[in-house]
């Protein structure tokens, strides 16, 4: 019998599913923390959680029986999911539990913002009848821009066209055709609808890219009077820069359910005017708790029952043996993915994977997943991995294929990527070095030989001299060093035409420098690529532990 810690208060409809299924006894022991989380979980096969417990390294050192942890929602930020893996512990969240109610109360804070609903009410307690004060704007024929449209930012999309709103918006695999469906207008770039919004609304993940990714900058691309609101994580905007906003009158209003560090009782925002605030309540729904207690109970039962794995977040449902004997490869069709995903330009429509030589040896079902992962992981409000990849890219309309030539090329084995999107296709292949080293040997119809890992400047350049010269100048003056290069030709072409170049850098470098670079009269084109460095897995690729 399967015995089941639940570690936060649960919805009774998760607790009855419990109750019901065969086998499985629970317990329900919230508030614990440190030593004392430690040893209840020593006790338990499963456990459940929400965000009030915090399961560390620490918490889960030694601990040989614990096979499994559901998060009832969608974050895992407080499951430390590196040290569960390496115990061979499975982390499953419910993803799509709270997407209604994080997308009603993103408007129920765009309308309260709006009519002035918080001081109209506090004025009304205070014994005033004050009509003047409270003139409000109506949502029907303002522009509401939103920045994300996975399973929320899409439920917003609809709920703003039923407003009478025009939508634009931006997502890195929105296509022209999936934004008509949803009575959207997509851009290229968030600054490309920045200056035609009086709303802004954020549904992205928090990443390195999306952190401060409205700031300054930004909002002084908007509109005078424009307001934003956040109910998807905090950090994604500069909460500094909304304060300044506010004072100097750029901004009318702000509308925040997260913030860049929780739990917040104290900020320059709260008591603004213009502002209106919650304690992070998007999912706070009878509704959406029920469903992610039941989704959550489900998971765990499915597992003890059946063995099944859905929503696992931190390892693929492979053994250990076939994931050590692919874990090179997968790595590198993983980093591909990353990669393509910041060169690309326009919505994805399709995917084709091309594996060639010893590699189609293998399971590359698996190989296409791991790219797929790589594709979505900075892209979607979850966590991405070989198990549910596939499913999630299918899920935004996205065409994958696959094909295999047993016949070497130039190397022993080499996997070739193309993303088609709603401008052009984006070509980028690897290969492994040694000891499972991943590099870059093509990226469109460039052939080179670059790193496949930390920062990387892509440059597309004439080729004439002095270009490496004039960009390592720029670099040396913003203290940039340059740790690997490499440049490449097409393959027959003479020189004097196009050529690419990649670049290892040791920092990400400042906007100021990549300015400077891209005002050289024959460089064509510049992105720096993030990549996890040399060695750096995702926790879905490290190997659980044999032990116990």
């Amino acid at each position: 019998m399967a015995r089941i810690i639940v570690l936060d208060d649960l919805s009774p409809e998760g607790l009855a599913l419990l109750d019901a299924a065969p086998d499985i006894q629970y317990d329900v022991r919230t508030g614990l923390s440190g030593s004392a989380l430690r040893q209840a979980l020593l006790e338990y096969d499963g456990a459940i959680c929400r965000s009030g417990v915090k399961i560390t390294a620490d918490v889960l050192e030694g601990n040989r029986r614990l096979k499994v942890i559901v998060r009832a929602g969608v974050g895992t930020d407080n499951i430390d999911k590196t040290a569960a893996t390496r115990l061979g512990i499975i982390v499953m969240n419910t993803p799509a539990g709270n997407t209604i109610s994080t997308a009603e109360h993103t408007f129920a804070l765009m309308l309260a913002m709006s009519r002035n609903i918080a001081p109209a009410y506090q004025s009304l307690c205070q014994g005033k009848w004050d009509r003047k004060s409270f003139m409000g704007v109506q949502l029907a024929g303002k522009t509401l821009g939103v920045i994300g449209l996975g399973r929320i930012g899409q439920e917003v999309a609809k709920r703003a066209v039923a407003f009478g709103m025009r939508v634009i918006g931006y997502d890195p695999f929105l296509t022209t055709e999936q934004a008509a469906r949803l009575g959207v207008e997509r851009v290229e770039r968030v600054r490309d609808l920045l200056p035609h919004v009086d709303y802004l609304t954020v549904h992205t993940p928090l990443t390195d890219e999306t952190y401060h990714m409205i700031g300054h900058a930004e909002i002084e691309l908007l509109k005078p009077g424009a307001r934003l609101i956040n109910c998807a994580r905090g950090g994604i905007y500069d909460e500094q820069a909304l304060v300044e906003g506010l004072r100097c009158g750029k901004l009318a209003g702000v509308a925040l359910d997260v913030f860049e560090h929780e739990p917040c009782t104290s900020s320059p925002l709260f008591g603004m005017p213009g502002v209106v605030c919650t304690p992070h309540l998007g999912a706070s729904t009878e509704e959406a708790q029920a469903q992610v207690a039941i989704e959550a109970a489900q998971l765990l039962v499915n597992y003890f029952t059946t063995g099944e794995v859905r929503h696992a977040v931190n390892m693929a449902s492979i053994d250990p043996k076939t994931l050590a004997g692919l874990r090179s490869f997968l790595d590198l069709a993983y980093r591909l993915g990353l990669l393509l995903a910041q060169w690309q330009e326009g919505g994805a429509r399709a995917v084709r994977l091309s594996y060639r030589g010893d590699v189609t040896r293998q399971d590359t079902r698996l190989l296409t997943a791991a790219f797929c992962a790589g594709l979505l992981a900075r892209a979607l409000d979850e966590d991405v991995n070989i198990v549910n990849a596939e499913i999630l890219l299918r899920e935004r309309g996205i065409e994958l294929h696959e094909e295999t030539n047993r016949e070497m090329g130039s190397f022993r084995s080499s996997i070739m990527a193309t993303v088609t999107t709603d401008q052009q296709s984006f070509v980028a292949a690897g290969t492994l070095f040694g000891a499972g080293m991943p590099r870059l040997v093509r990226v469109g119809d460039y052939r080179l030989e670059g790193y496949l890992d930390g920062n990387l400047m892509l440059f597309l350049h004439d080729d004439v001299p002095g270009i490496i010269g004039a960009v390592g100048t720029i670099f040396g003056r913003y203290r940039v060093n340059i740790a690997q290069m490499s440049v490449g030709r097409k393959p027959g072409a003479p020189p004097g035409g196009e050529s690419i170049g990649v670049m290892n850098l040791d920092d990400v470098p400042p906007a100021e420098a990549i300015e400077e670079i891209l005002r050289h009269p024959h460089l064509k084109r510049v992105k720096i690529i993030r990549l996890p460095a040399a060695g750096q897995l995702p926790s879905w690729l490290e190997l659980p532990s044999q032990a116990g």
